[in-house]
C-alpha cells in the first residue's frame, strides 16, 4: 500500500466507524435486542457520568475566567522581573484579520475593540487581509477602515490575496498565509524585528476583544513554560449579536462556547480553534498555514505538533473574545446557515488522516503520545456523529425491532423507564448550561425585560434537537463526505455576517 492509498485509508476511518456503529445498533436491536438494550442503558449511564464530569470542568473554567476578568494584566506585566529572555516592552502583536465581503459595520466594530485595548498600540502590527474574489465591495471596506484606523497602530497593512493561485484552496488558510508572508517581507524583515518577540493573533473578522485581552495574552506568553512552543487559546463567546438570534441559534452558540470552556480545564486535550495566537517564529519555521484545506484553525496545531516532534501545546487563556452568532434576516436561512457552519466545523475530521500520516512518518514522537492523540481525536469525532443519535433516537430500537419475545420481557418493560430516569438526571448538566448562558449574556438592549430571562433559560429544552439536527447530522455528513472523497469533499463556506 503506497503513501497515497494509506492516506486515503486514514480518510475512510472516521466515517466508517460512525456508520458501522449506527448499522450495528439497528442490526443488533433486531438480532440481539436484550444485549443491545443493556448496552444502551450502560451507554446512557456513561453519558450521564461524562456530562457531570464535564460540568465540573465548565464551572472550574467559569471561576477562573471571572477571576481573570477582574485583574489589570497590564499592571501585572509591569511587575514581572526582568529576565534575559525578553522585556515585556519588546513584545509586538501581529494581528491578522481575514475578510471576504463582510459589511463595513462589522469590520469597524472589530477595529474599534482593538483601539480600546490598554496594551500600547505602538506594538500593534495589524493586517486586514482581503480577497481578490471579494471584489470592489471588500476593497472599499478596507479603504474606509484604513482611513479611519490605520494611523492608530504601529503598522497597518491591507493585503489582497490573489484568486486562482495554482495548488491553493480558496479559504482562510491561503489568505492568512499570503498576508503573513507579505507582512514579513514588507515590514518585519526590513525593520529587523526579532521573530521571537512577535505574537501572531489570527482573528475572524467579527472578533471583538476586551480592553485587557492583549495584556492577558502577553502576560501568559511571558510566564508560561516554553512560550515559543505554545499556542494560546481564548474562550470564544458568540454574543456580539446574540439578542438578534433565534432560540435554536442561541443554544448552539452557547453550546460551542461551553465545550471550549470545558476544554480549557483539560489543556492536555486542547487544540486551537477559531481565533487564537501563536509565536511568529514558529509560524515561519513551519512554513505558515496549509493553503489547501478548510480547517486551518485546528490544522495549525497539528502542523506544529508534528514539526516539533510533539513539543507543542495549547495554553488556555481563561479569557474571552466575542464573535457573532450565526444569524440571517430570515429564520429558515438562519437554520440552514447553522447547519452549514456546524458541518464546516465537523469537516475538522480532515485532520485525522493528516495526524495519522504524520504519526506514521515521524519516528521521534513517543508512541504513547501517538496513541493518546489518535484515540482521543477519533473518539471525539465519533462521539460527535453518533452519541446524540444513540441517546435520543436509536435507544428505542430494541422495542421496535426486538420482536414479540423481547417485548414481553422485564428488560423491555424497564428500558424506557430506565432511560427516562437517566435522562432526567442528565438535566443537571443542561441546567448548569442554562444558568451560565444567562449569566454570560452581554449588556441587554432596552427591549429586554425580566420575563425574557425565563425564556432564555427555557430555550435549553431545545438541547436534544440541537444535539441531533445541528450536531450529529452535520458531523456525520462531514465524516461521510471525507470517507467518500472526490467530489463529495467540502469547500470553504464563509459564514454570512448579519446585524
Amino acid at each position: 500500500m503506497n503513501q497515497s492509498r494509506l492516506y486515503r485509508f486514514f480518510e475512510i476511518i472516521p466515517g466508517s466507524l460512525a456508520w458501522i456503529t449506527i448499522i450495528l445498533i439497528f442490526l443488533l436491536s433486531w438480532l440481539a435486542p436484550a444485549a443491545t438494550a443493556i448496552f444502551i442503558i450502560l451507554f446512557d449511564i456513561y453519558w450521564l457520568l461524562k456530562t457531570i464530569y464535564l460540568s465540573f470542568h465548565l464551572r472550574a473554567t467559569f471561576s477562573k475566567m471571572r477571576e481573570s476578568l477582574k485583574i489589570n494584566w497590564l499592571e501585572k506585566i509591569k511587575q514581572l522581573p526582568i529576565t534575559n529572555y525578553q522585556l515585556p516592552d519588546n513584545i509586538y502583536h501581529l494581528i491578522i484579520l481575514p475578510m471576504y465581503k463582510e459589511p463595513y459595520e462589522i469590520v469597524k466594530e472589530s477595529f474599534e475593540s482593538l483601539t480600546k485595548t490598554n496594551y500600547p498600540k505602538d506594538k500593534f502590527i495589524v493586517i486586514l487581509a482581503t480577497e481578490e474574489k471579494g471584489g470592489e465591495p471588500g476593497q472599499e471596506t478596507a479603504r474606509k477602515i484604513q482611513q479611519e484606523f490605520g494611523a492608530k497602530f504601529f503598522k497597518f497593512l491591507i493585503t489582497t490575496h490573489p484568486a486562482n493561485i495554482l495548488g491553493e484552496f480558496p479559504g482562510k488558510g491561503s489568505n492568512q498565509t499570503w498576508a503573513a508572508k507579505e507582512i514579513k517581507r514588507l515590514i518585519i524583515d526590513p525593520l529587523k524585528i526579532p521573530y521571537e518577540n512577535i505574537l501572531t493573533s489570527v482573528f475572524d473578522i467579527d472578533t471583538q476583544v476586551l480592553p485587557n485581552y492583549f495584556s492577558r495574552l502577553t502576560y501568559v506568553f511571558l510566564t508560561c513554560e516554553n512560550p515559543q512552543r505554545s499556542s494560546f487559546q481564548p474562550i470564544p463567546f458568540f454574543t456580539n449579536n446574540i439578542f438578534q438570534t433565534p432560540a435554536l441559534g442561541r443554544v448552539i452558540a452557547f453550546s460551542c462556547t461551553f465545550w471550549q470552556m470545558m476544554q480549557q480545564s483539560r489543556p492536555e486535550r486542547l487544540t486551537t480553534f477559531s481565533s487564537h495566537s501563536m509565536p511568529f517564529k514558529a509560524l515561519v519555521e513551519i512554513g505558515f498555514w496549509n493553503t489547501d484545506i478548510v480547517s486551518e484553525d485546528s490544522r495549525i496545531f497539528w502542523q506544529c505538533y508534528l514539526h516539533y516532534n510533539a513539543d507543542w501545546r495549547v495554553v488556555p487563556l481563561f479569557y474571552p473574545v466575542s464573535m457573532d452568532a450565526n444569524v440571517s434576516p430570515h429564520f429558515w436561512q438562519t437554520m440552514l446557515n447553522l447547519y452549514k457552519q456546524q458541518r464546516r466545523w465537523g469537516w475538522g475530521c480532515e485532520n485525522i488522516p493528516y495526524m495519522l500520516e504524520g504519526f506514521r512518518k515521524n519516528k521521534n514522537i513517543p508512541f504513547r503520545k501517538k496513541i493518546y492523540w489518535a484515540f482521543n481525536t477519533i473518539e471525539g469525532f465519533h462521539s460527535w456523529a453518533t452519541n446524540a443519535l444513540i441517546i435520543f433516537a436509536l435507544g428505542w430500537l430494541p422495542l421496535i425491532l426486538g420482536g414479540a419475545d423481547f417485548n414481553f420481557t422485564l428488560l423491555s418493560y424497564n428500558l424506557p423507564q430506565i432511560t427516562r430516569f437517566i435522562m432526567a438526571l442528565a438535566m443537571f448538566g443542561i441546567i448548569t448550561s442554562a444558568i451560565l448562558s444567562v449569566i454570560l449574556l452581554p449588556p441587554k438592549p432596552d427591549w429586554f425585560k425580566k420575563r425574557h430571562y425565563f425564556f432564555y433559560f427555557l430555550q435549553w429544552a431545545l438541547m436534544p434537537i440541537t444535539l441531533i439536527i445541528f450536531g450529529a447530522f452535520p458531523g456525520l455528513e462531514a465524516q461521510t463526505r471525507l470517507t467518500l472523497g472526490g467530489k463529495f469533499r467540502l469547500g470553504f463556506w464563509v459564514t454570512p455576517k448579519h446585524r
